[in-house]
């Protein structure tokens, strides 16, 4: 699963029954995340060769937590324009352009 965020871009998959790691290109998206809730347990971890560099590896009962809490913290009416005002996103407003214009030349 793809997120957009205003804390950032992440991908979340599971790997193992239970086991779902929140992923990111940019390390600064999850610390963003974690200042956000209360994640007890998690910690970034770097993998260096990996496609996603970034991670924090949490449980079901975290992932739960991780999307109601990004769901609560909708505050704004347009994604891009408060992309453009947070200032440690700012710099992603071109690919999530690209993302825009990609997606809505599927639509029918």
């Amino acid at each position: 699963m793809w997120i957009a965020s205003k804390f950032g871009w992440f991908s979340i998959v599971q790997k193992e029954p239970g086991e779902f790691h929140v992923r990111a290109r940019v390390k600064q998206d999850l610390q963003n995340l974690l200042d956000a809730m209360p994640l007890a347990n998690a910690v970034i971890e770097t993998w260096p060769g990996a496609d996603y560099r970034y991670r924090i590896i949490i449980g079901g009962d975290d992932l739960r937590v991780v999307m109601n809490c990004l769901a609560l913290q909708l505050d704004y009416s347009n994604f891009k324009s408060k992309i453009a005002q947070t200032p440690d996103q700012r710099e992603k407003l071109p690919e999530y352009h690209t993302i825009w214009a990609t997606m809505a030349g599927l639509q029918k």
